[in-house]
């Protein structure tokens, strides 16, 4: 807090209340509803979820709202809202299996059993601005496919069935919770695929993007990206069984990527793996793609060196909350600090003119 800014807690109000004004803009321009926002800013919406750990996207819009489109603002405020909400238990885990998949597709095969659905993408779109949509009035929507009720199987069960891709080993253990317990290094995969969810998209991109430019030297095909609703069911304990409680739409995407082989183990193609809340394409690729390069000991590969290889700086710098807390706290008051610095500055300056004035430090004349 500014306390030392002239005016004190009345400034600070003020400053609140400018925030409003700023927030609100222009009142002769329509205020923003939460449904709008909801309904037509779904990315960003989808975006704070993931990031925040919180499926809501009545939280997710209010809080875009609150934050003027700044998402890790809003990102910030669902996770402070998250801490005050009371725990009832856990879910089990969803089967993405059974997704009714409002898109799904697969970069291995180009006729994948149960076929190949494009869904609302930007793929195959041209990339100019759409003037129709400055304009007054609705635009007419075009007929859109409703989602595949059918199970969808997965492709890695067909590379399974050959025996050519690696198994992932079941397990009963209780995974570790990274929004009540600090990440403590060197972690495991349940907790590295928290912390990647939670990451920073923008990091976890530019990390997923390091890797294919040969930082890991890994090579990586989309199995497969689908999105979709799964259901949601908790086992009640008066009950003993599980029931149904809700649906909540995820982004999965399992990488299939090279594998030479090591002393243990045969060649054969490995797996990353990345599930997001909502329609999260981008994010869950990337996630995907650092989940692999981060798998490298495991996988008994060499170090090369590469950042995405690093467990500890990986995790250590995705989280955008962090770092943005660490970073602007740099604009909070910081007198007396500075004002050390500065007089040891002083001094040195003092003491380099005093030699200098002695003659101490002058060069002597080359022969």
């Amino acid at each position: 807090m500014y306390v030392a800014v002239k005016g004190g807690e009345t400034a600070i109000e003020n400053a609140h209340a400018w925030l409003a004004e700023e927030r609100r803009g222009d009142t002769d321009v329509a205020e923003l509803s939460l449904a709008q926002i909801r309904e037509q800013l779904g990315l960003a919406v989808n975006r704070v979820m993931a990031e925040g750990s919180l499926y809501d996207p009545d939280l997710a819009a209010l809080a875009i709202k609150q934050a003027r489109g700044d998402l890790i603002e809003a990102i910030f405020l669902i996770r402070a809202y998250r801490t005050t909400l009371p725990r009832f238990g856990y879910t089990q885990p969803v089967e993405t299996g059974e997704m009714a998949c409002d898109r799904r597709i697969s970069a291995t095969f180009k006729d994948a059993p149960g076929g190949q659905v494009l869904g609302p993408t930007f793929d195959y779109t041209h990339r100019l601005l759409d003037f129709k949509l400055a304009a007054e009035g609705e635009v007419p929507p075009a007929a859109a496919a409703e989602p595949r009720e059918e199970r969808t199987p997965h492709i890695s069960e067909f590379l399974q069935g050959e025996d050519i891709i690696q198994s992932e080993p079941e397990s009963d253990a209780v995974p570790g919770d990274l929004t009540r317990e600090p990440m403590e290094f060197p972690s495991n995969r349940p907790l590295r695929l928290q912390s990647l969810t939670r990451g920073d998209e923008g990091f976890v991109l530019g990390m997923a993007y390091s890797t294919q430019r040969g930082y890991a030297r890994n090579h990586a095909f989309v199995g497969e990206l689908r999105i979709g609703k799964v259901a949601v069911e908790m086992e009640v304990p008066e009950l003993g069984f599980a029931i149904e409680i809700g649906e909540i739409e995820l982004t999965e995407c399992e990488t299939v990527n090279q594998f030479k082989g090591s002393k243990t183990e045969p060649p054969q193609f490995t797996r990353g793996y990345g599930l997001v809340f909502g329609q999260s394409e981008r994010k869950s690729i990337a996630m995907a793609l650092v989940d692999r390069a981060l798998r490298w000991e495991e996988l008994g590969e060499d170090d090369l060196g590469a950042p995405a290889q690093d467990e500890e700086f990986v995790l250590s710098h995705a989280d955008n909350i962090q770092a943005t807390g660490f970073l602007e706290h740099i604009k909070l008051p910081h007198y007396v600090d500075f004002q050390s610095e500065l007089e040891l500055v002083r001094k040195l300056r003092r003491e380099a003119e005093a030699r200098v004035a002695s003659g101490a430090d002058v060069p002597e004349a080359a022969e």
